[in-house]
């Protein structure tokens, strides 16, 4: 691969995660020789004022992770160049194409979604959409199934499926591909993982921040689209897929497909019983006054800013596991976990347990600090006579065994799925068939939300979402992890 190119190449995703991200990778010594880094962006600015700036970016996260190097930084200021474009525009993206030179070239869109068509459509009378070269898209593509298929058609006459990375930075962080190490690299779990053996499945992805000043974007998306389609049903697709014949690219997205068309329909008729919408008003988060979406948003919307809902997946392992999800902002904390809760011992043999044995859970936490931990019953200390038991937590996560050795740095996502782009390696990437049967379900979720017109419902910020998201489980006799042990 001769030549990376960040389209949007100034713009915040560039600057706090991909060239950060690019640095640690230069700094391990895992980019390619030669390979140039070229920034194109509409601002009027020289190669050497776009340098300072990525370097301004860089330092800081290098140095609070102890990772900063002037002879790294050297390597990494060699490969940089920069290029005032306009993205759209065949001709101005000629020079371009002369920086980039005769070698492959992974364009990286990290622009708006809205104008990829225009910008494909350019990089290919450009002469930047070769056999050899590749594409990155940002999510999210579209905003339903209709407009994905727009603007992917537009991308399909540029770039043939195996030149198109659809990138979810959700699927390159360490704790996700640990599931499949989790899952698939142990004896004792996949013959557990079934519905003899797990009662259910939490999702939860809770962030304290409101939607503040991006609230013409997210009154389009809201939190169904922003963050469901997406993250949420790829984490799914993790959890529930069956074992692929092998690690190739195809292979595990195959089996992730099957999942996202088991999932059952959600129709109006139901969409009460399974589905939660909200919007949060006035309150308080981490001790501080927030004020409520409208409030942001300067005038009444209907846009939900929480989901919760139920799924179920229609197959043989899954029948009669639900899969519990919910996402919001200006949530009680930042928070995001898998949690695997294993039914209950059919008959407990502890006289007068009193409810002390509980049942396993696995809990997946990938932020704010990436965990797996196993909750197991064990024996109180002491000399009774009646055996009394407790949980405790077993953590899986690296390093715990040996206490003297330093964890691994902790990466940003986005730097697995920049290798992995570089080098071909689509495992971690949407395929388009994958993309389709997500926003068709979500879509589902968007018509029965309509056709029932369900609204969203109020609750205060630094809650967990309405009332109703809680009673989604207790009306089935469970409850949402609350993060105790």
């Amino acid at each position: 691969m001769a030549a990376l190119v960040l389209f949007g190449g100034g713009g915040d995703l560039a600057m706090r995660m991909l060239l950060p991200s690019l640095y640690f990778l230069e700094h391990d010594g895992l980019l390619a020789d030669g390979l140039k880094i070229i920034g194109a962006a509409r601002s009027d600015e020289s190669r050497d004022e776009y340098v300072a700036k990525v370097r301004a970016s860089v330092e800081g996260k290098a140095k609070a992770d102890d990772a900063w190097s002037d002879e790294a930084w050297s390597r990494m200021e060699a490969r940089l160049d920069y290029l005032a474009v306009d993205a759209t525009s065949a001709e101005s993206l000629k020079p371009l194409k002369d920086k980039v030179g005769d070698g492959a070239c992974t364009s990286f869109l990290a622009v708006s979604p809205s104008l990829y068509a225009r910008i494909v459509t350019a990089m290919r009378a450009a002469g930047l959409a070769e056999a050899d070269d590749r594409v990155v898209l940002e999510k999210p593509v579209g905003r339903d199934l209709e407009t994905f298929r727009e603007i992917d058609d537009a991308v399909a006459d540029a770039f043939s499926e195996q030149q198109v990375f659809r990138i979810d930075h959700y699927l390159g962080k360490e704790t996700v591909q640990n599931l499949i190490a989790l899952r698939f690299g142990n004896t004792i779990f996949e013959p557990l993982w079934n519905n003899l053996s797990i009662d259910h499945v939490q999702i939860t992805v809770g962030e304290t921040v409101g939607v503040g000043d991006r609230w013409p974007y997210y009154d389009e998306y809201g939190a169904l689209r922003d963050m469901l389609q997406n993250h949420m049903l790829q984490l799914l697709c993790l959890v529930a897929m069956e074992p692929p014949s092998d690690l190739d690219p195809d292979s595990v997205r195959n089996e992730k497909v099957k999942v996202l068309r088991s999932l059952r329909p959600v129709t109006h008729e139901e969409a009460e019983r399974v589905t939660v919408r909200g919007q949060y008003v006035a309150g308080t988060v981490e001790g501080k006054p927030a004020k409520g979406y409208d409030e942001e948003r300067g005038a009444a919307s209907d846009t939900e800013t929480f989901v919760a809902i139920r799924a179920d997946i229609d197959n043989w392992r899954w029948a009669g596991v639900p899969f519990f999800m919910r996402t919001g902002k200006r949530l009680p904390e930042k928070r995001t976990e898998i949690v695997i809760q294993f039914k209950p011992l059919p008959h407990s043999i502890f006289d007068n347990d009193r409810g002390q044995v509980q049942a396993n859970r696995l809990v997946i936490a990938l932020q704010p600090e990436e965990d797996i931990s196993l909750s197991v019953m064990n024996k109180k200390p002491g000399l009774d006579q009646r055996m009394q038991l407790q949980p405790i937590q077993m953590s899986l996560s690296w390093g715990q065994n040996d206490k003297e050795s330093r964890p691994p740095r902790r990466r940003i996502a986005y730097e697995r799925l920049l290798l992995d782009a570089l080098n071909g390696d689509s495992t971690l990437f949407v395929r388009r068939d994958e993309a389709e049967q997500a926003w068709k379900w979500v879509d589902e979720v968007s018509d029965a939300w309509e056709g029932a017109a369900f609204k969203p419902k109020d609750y205060a910020a630094g809650t967990w979402g309405p009332q109703e998201a809680q009673y989604l489980l207790s009306r089935t006799g469970r409850q949402w992890n609350t993060g105790d042990a």
